[in-house]
Parts: structure tokens; C-alpha cells; sequence
């Protein structure tokens, strides 16, 4: 069973330096110095936002999250990307929006509908 749990997360990656406070060993009067310097971008462009996954049969895909991450956006993603899977998840606001519990419930995830599906079918040819 382990093998078909999914666990996913996002987060910020810095493309230029660090979100955090750095401290450095250096002597008087060298503070300004480049290599006492971490390089900065003005005006955003400095960071992207990704979601990824993995099991315990490797990484799944990473997926760049444009703008803000919202319950639309995740469940986009939900869509593409976990339908092979058991899927766990932290309790981020997002994944318990509505439209987010609304994909959990859709019937074409339900792989019994798959089943009466086909049973129809063969019934039809009958």
C-alpha cells in the first residue's frame, strides 16, 4: 500500500541569495567589501514558487506555481498530476477549499464508476 501514498508540499525558492538573515566573520571596517556582500534584485523577479511530490518509487514532477497559490490553482494541479495515487496532504487552508474537496469527491475518481462504467457497456452489447 506505502507504495501508492503520495506526499506533497510547496515552496519558495530564492533564486538570488537567501530569504534569511546571514552573519559572516570578517574584519573592521571590511563590511561593504564583495565578499561580505550578498547580491539583491530590486522589484521582485527574485524567487519562484514550485510544487513537487514524491513515493516511495521516486520524485514526481515539479510544478511551477505562477502568481499566488490558490484552492483553483491546487486542485489544477491535483488533477494533472495524482490520479494514480493515495494522496496525503498537509492542513494548508488551500487544500480544504471547496472547489479542493470538490475534486476529492468527483465521481471520476471513485474507480468503482470505472467498473459500472464497463458494466454498462458489455450490458449494451447484450
Amino acid at each position: 500500500m506505502w507504495k501508492k501514498v503520495l506526499r506533497s508540499d510547496e515552496t519558495k525558492i530564492e533564486l538570488f541569495g537567501h530569504n534569511a538573515k546571514q552573519y559572516v566573520w570578517r574584519k573592521s571596517n571590511t563590511a561593504h567589501h564583495p565578499e561580505h556582500t550578498i547580491p539583491t534584485v530590486k522589484h521582485g523577479g527574485g524567487s519562484i514558487m514550485v510544487w513537487a511530490c514524491f513515493s516511495s518509487a521516486g520524485t514526481g514532477k515539479m510544478v511551477k506555481i505562477d502568481g499566488k497559490m490558490d484552492g483553483a490553482k491546487y486542485r489544477t494541479i491535483l488533477e494533472e498530476n495524482l490520479l494514480e495515487f493515495i494522496f496525503q496532504q498537509d492542513n494548508d487552508p488551500k487544500h480544504k477549499a471547496k472547489s479542493t474537496m470538490e475534486w476529492f469527491t468527483n465521481k471520476h475518481l471513485n474507480p468503482i464508476e470505472n467498473l459500472f462504467k464497463g458494466a454498462e457497456y458489455f450490458r449494451k452489447a447484450l
